[in-house]
């Protein structure tokens, strides 16, 4: 099977065929650290790592960086709203976002650079930059030609006399009377004397926002990388920036692949969920009341190119099937205990493998999990419906089980139980049986408690004493 993905550069699908495979370098442009993530800001950073996860399903070796921008316009902005430092902000809202995103089960990146920490390499990249000529110092700002890159608006489609126009619209007096061409952007930014500020040839300043990204992704993963991720309103021009000023500064590819998943829309009329518009779901606050499971499923749950519509219904939906899903891996672990002398159902395993088949041909379309969802959803019934046999098999009960955990874990959900067949508690078990068939019913609570402290449920069927760990 060829795993394909749709290139935003190319706008079509395309075979993945990483560098050095089995290899894979990605980078996650991440949050700019000044408030809680929304759910918008979520369902980037959980699109992701079930895309990464798929990844190292299929085989391969994921090195996953995302940032933080540490320093910016809204940091500072908040820090004076709030009376604290850049410092304070940056760290109160960091702490909250790994607490949100560990919440939703996504794994950690493998590195989560900060622009304050690459300073020196930030300075170094725009110095190359103006020797080169394609930036020039002006009055405490550094700005990048971006016309002179021969391939501006490669990435957002769009040609460069319309990029002006737009350009002429956006910028305020103060930037026009320093920059040579509406359309060129900040490197380096000459700071307020209230404001944070690094020292640099060009004055005191911070670096702009396009410049971090560039420099730390090729400092941590090389000139070229594999995938470069984000929401699609980062194509431009925070991506289109990045190609322009990597590009001249290594003068190679910059990014092979590059995937941005949609927006998340709210409401009747599918409003685009953003703090700008004041329309947004914090998880902080959603994951007061929502098992985070139930929100891992949903964001996980749609392609990661198409809108997410969020409403209470589709949280409901979720939950529902959360719960069907948990149940019944449950179930079938309950028929674990009395499922070892049946014969080997070599049709259950063929059903197995055609599913397991099918769900990676759906995925290696694009990551499509919607189409994925609904393999796992069959292979739900499959279990249901073994589940409900007479007899069983313990070896084809634990096949079904090993991989509907594994699949399911690809969309970041784990599944509440725990089929290992534990010794002490099968004998503990005996035990009790035998008191209660000598009418022992002291000795039979006694065991039972003892059970109980261990985290094992006991249920007494008509088939015999079943049991789970809490």
């Amino acid at each position: 099977m060829v795993l394909r993905v749709f290139n935003t550069l190319t706008h079509q699908k395309e075979e993945f065929r990483p560098l050095e495979a089995p290899k894979v370098t990605m980078y996650v442009c991440g949050p700019t650290v000044y408030n809680y993530i929304h759910i918008g800001n979520a369902r980037s950073v959980v699109a992701f790592d079930t895309i990464r996860r798929y990844l190292e399903y299929r085989g391969f070796e994921v090195n996953y960086v995302s940032n933080f921008t540490d320093v910016d316009d809204k940091i500072i902005k908040a820090a004076q709203e709030q009376q604290l430092t850049c410092e304070q902000i940056v760290e109160k809202y960091l702490r909250a976002y790994y607490q949100d995103i560990q919440a939703l089960n996504v794994q950690p990146a493998t590195l989560n650079p900060r622009a304050t920490e690459n300073m020196p390499e930030i300075i170094t990249f725009i110095e190359d930059l103006i020797a080169k000529g394609y930036a020039y110092a002006s009055a405490g700002d550094v700005y990048f030609r971006a016309r002179k890159f021969a391939n501006y608006g490669q990435l957002s489609k769009q040609a460069v006399d319309d990029l002006e126009q737009g350009a002429s619209q956006r910028i305020n007096a103060a930037d026009t009377v320093k920059k040579e061409d509406p359309i060129d952007f900040a490197l380096w930014k000459h700071a307020a004397s209230n404001e944070i500020s690094w020292d640099s040839p060009w004055g005191l300043g911070r670096p702009g926002w396009h410049i971090e990204c560039s420099v730390m992704a090729i400092k941590y993963l090389g000139p070229t990388i594999d995938i470069h991720a984000g929401g699609e309103d980062l194509i431009f021009p925070h991506h289109e920036n990045e190609i322009a000023q990597s590009e001249v500064h290594t003068g190679q590819k910059f990014a092979r692949y590059w995937l941005h998943n949609g927006f998340v829309t709210i409401g009747s009329d599918n409003e685009k969920m953003s703090k700008s518009l004041g329309n947004f779901i914090t998880v902080h606050e959603l994951l007061q009341q929502v098992d985070p499971q139930v929100l891992r499923l949903l964001l996980a749950a749609t392609q990661y190119r198409h809108p997410l519509q969020y409403s209470d219904a589709s949280l409901d939906d979720a939950q529902t099937n959360l719960q069907h899903l948990q149940t019944a891996a449950k179930n079938l672990n309950f028929r674990l205990q009395d499922s070892q002398t049946t014969a080997f159902d070599e049709g259950i395993e063929q059903q197995l493998t055609q599913l397991t088949q099918q769900f990676t041909a759906h995925m290696d379309d694009d990551f499509n999990v919607q189409n994925g969802l609904s393999d796992v959803y069959e292979l739900m019934r499959l279990i249901n419906r073994y589940s409900q046999q007479a007899q069983i098999n313990f070896d084809n009960a634990r096949h079904l089980l090993d991989r509907y955990a594994q699949l399911l874990a690809i969309f970041g959900i784990t599944l509440k139980f725990d089929y290992e067949v534990n010794a002490q508690v099968e004998e503990l078990i005996q035990q009790r049986e035998a008191a209660r068939a000598n009418k022992n019913f002291a000795q039979s609570d006694r065991l039972r408690q003892q059970l109980r402290q261990m985290g094992i449920i006991l249920e007494d069927t008509p088939q015999g004493t079943r049991w789970h760990k809490e």
